[in-house]
């Protein structure tokens, strides 16, 4: 007989402290705490080499930030880094973490830093000592469960084109013009999907998968896991005994920019509208046995940009220079960080349980990724955490690159790397 399948389930408090960097240091400082930070994962245990997925409630965690991270939980979990998928669920109001960009910023008189590497190392620690604590409490488990529903009113596409084909607009988290509100939705996945994990009739653990921008309103100073984050928290409080872990999609191009004009009380209806989703979704979920599970990976280099702006000597000219911006300035740090990086793999991932399948991507994929990776399988379901190793930012498709607008702006990845992904998720799935 195969060993049984257990899991284990770890978090711990992420919160920056007063003064900290937010969202790069492109934004005001932490001045206040509106409610804590979290790193929320699960083990899975008994199929193979252990696996972890987990999501932190970080703007983003890019390329050595990412990996030193990755391999404190893998020591902590007694396996590989490849086996851990963490994913940021990208709040703004949130550290953005590089240490090699931190590094160029360090000989820089001025410029905006992006983490404090004494918080990053502590935090880091107490996640690996939260998951080493929780492998001695783990849970059997004998099926999981899948169901999928509707958000209505959240999610929209913030790249609205012209009849020439090109962006007119670019509509941001936060959108005050009623006329941008008014345009169409756009493309996006309007469903919210929950893998849950069970044994018998006891449901242990439930991850929920969407596709947005998580942001209502950012750039004050006070921390906040905003309506997604705070969709999982009241989630949580709806059973104590279910642990609730939520993953950012393919959200690369998608706000809640129509649904949102940026107030403070709206905030609380957009959470209210993910957490209907979480509920309903719940309410849908059907089980399924599983002895089993596989695990894939696929190592992949993204090539960066080759025009002269992207390039060394430019990137060091902005960030030195004092004058302008300083989401520009670090923007720099994160290019220069990516040139050095770029050579040397990312890893892409896929969970495979039964006929559903989770994939890790990287970056910040654009909704058609996650649009077409279903149509790449003959049955089941597919799931997919983006905002993995943040080193490659936006990842635009190919089309988007002539069409304009700010991601194709400040994407680090040449327009080759969406058929390079693309590939890249079909070997996955296939697999």
């Amino acid at each position: 007989m195969p060993p049984a399948l257990h899991l284990a389930t770890f978090h711990c408090d992420v919160t920056p402290p007063i003064g900290h960097p937010l969202c790069g240091g492109w934004i005001a400082p932490v001045g206040a705490v509106d409610d804590r930070l979290e790193l929320r994962g699960v083990v899975l245990l008994g199929g193979g080499a252990p696996v972890v997925l987990a999501a932190l409630d970080w703007c983003g965690l890019r390329n050595e930030a990412h990996q030193v991270w990755q391999k404190a939980l893998a020591q902590a979990a007694h396996t590989a880094p490849e086996n851990v998928a963490l994913h940021c669920v990208h709040q703004h109001n949130a550290p953005f973490a590089d240490l090699t960009a931190q590094r160029y910023i360090d000989q820089v008189s001025g410029a905006p830093s992006n983490i404090d590497r004494a918080f990053y190392d502590q935090v880091v620690r107490r996640s690996s000592d939260a998951l080493n604590e929780a492998l001695k409490h783990t849970l059997r488990f004998d099926s999981i469960g899948i169901g999928q529903a509707k958000v209505a009113q959240v999610a929209s596409n913030r790249r609205i084109l012209g009849p020439d084909g090109k962006v007119k607009i670019t509509r941001f988290s936060a959108t005050k013009d009623p006329a941008i509100r008014a345009e169409p939705e756009g493309v996006i996945d309007p469903y919210l999907r929950t893998l849950s994990f069970w044994q018998g009739d006891q449901p242990l653990a439930a991850l929920h998968y969407y596709a947005t921008h998580p942001m209502s309103y950012y750039g004050d100073g006070r921390v906040s896991s905003d309506f997604c984050g705070l969709a999982r928290k009241k989630r949580q409080r709806d059973d104590p005994g279910v642990f609730q872990i939520y993953f950012t999609g393919c959200a690369g191009d998608i706000t809640a920019g129509k649904y949102n004009d940026g107030s403070p009380e709206n905030r609380s209806v957009l959470r209210d509208r993910v957490y209907q989703g979480m509920v309903d979704a719940w309410q849908t979920t059907r089980c399924m046995s599983i002895k089993s599970w596989t695990w894939h990976t696929l190592a992949i280099k993204f090539p960066p940009r080759k025009e002269p702006s992207f390039q060394a000597d430019a990137s060091w000219a902005d960030l030195r220079n004092e004058k302008i911006a300083a989401a520009r300035r670090g923007n720099a740090a994160f290019q220069l960080a990516w040139l050095d990086r770029w050579n040397v793999p990312i890893i892409l991932s896929c969970l495979r349980l039964g006929n559903v399948r989770l994939l890790h991507l990287p970056g910040e994929p654009f909704i058609e990724f996650q649009l077409q990776a279903p149509r790449m399988v003959h049955d089941g379901t597919v799931l997919i955490a983006g905002y993995g190793d943040g080193g490659p930012g936006y990842i635009p498709t190919e089309t988007a690159y002539a069409q304009g607008g700010y991601e194709p702006t400040v994407a680090l990845v040449a327009p080759e790397a969406s058929k390079q992904l693309m590939k890249a998720l079909e070997q996955l799935l296939r697999s």
